[in-house]
C-alpha cells in the first residue's frame, strides 16, 4: 500500500478520492474486469472509498478486519449490491468487531469468523483462510 510500511509516500494517497482513483488506475493498468477485491487491515482505506464509488465494477469484496469502516454511513453501505464475504479471526478484538458493525450493513454480505485466529487471519489459519475463500469465490456469478 503506498505509504504504508516501507512503500514511499504518495500524495494521490492522502484523500479518499485519491486513493479510489490510485485503485481504479491499478484495475485499468492490469485490464481487470470485475475483479474480487481482497482487503486487508490498511488497505480498508483504499477499498472502502472504491466499493462505495464503484462496487458494481466488483464481481466481489472480501474485507478482513480493514480500518476505515466507521468513516462511512449505515446508509452508504446499504446502497451497495458488491457480494461480500466480512472475513476475520476470532482473536482480533479490536479493528474485526468495530468493522463488522458497520460491514453488516451491506446487503450483500455474510461472514466467516476463523477460530483461533488473530488480525492477520490468513496467516494465522491459512488452510481455513483459504477454504472461506474459495467457498465464496465458487457461489460468485
Amino acid at each position: 500500500i503506498p505509504g504504508f510500511g516501507d512503500s514511499p509516500p504518495m500524495e494521490m494517497a492522502v484523500t479518499a478520492q485519491g486513493r479510489r482513483t490510485f485503485l481504479e488506475h491499478v484495475f485499468q493498468e492490469l485490464g481487470m474486469q470485475r475483479p474480487v477485491l481482497v482487503s486487508p487491515s490498511m488497505s480498508g482505506r483504499f477499498s472502502l472509498p472504491f466499493l462505495l464509488a464503484h462496487g458494481d465494477q466488483l464481481a466481489g469484496f472480501v474485507p478482513i478486519a480493514p480500518v476505515g469502516t466507521k468513516d462511512y454511513t449505515a446508509e452508504q453501505y446499504q446502497g451497495v449490491q458488491t457480494p461480500t464475504l466480512v472475513l476475520y479471526g476470532d482473536h482480533d478484538t479490536g479493528l474485526a468487531p468495530q468493522a463488522l458493525q458497520n460491514l453488516q450493513h451491506l446487503p450483500e454480505h455474510r461472514v466467516a469468523v476463523l477460530p483461533g485466529a488473530g488480525h492477520a487471519c490468513y496467516l494465522d489459519k491459512p488452510e481455513a483462510f483459504h477454504q472461506a475463500l474459495l467457498g465464496f469465490l465458487r457461489q460468485l456469478k
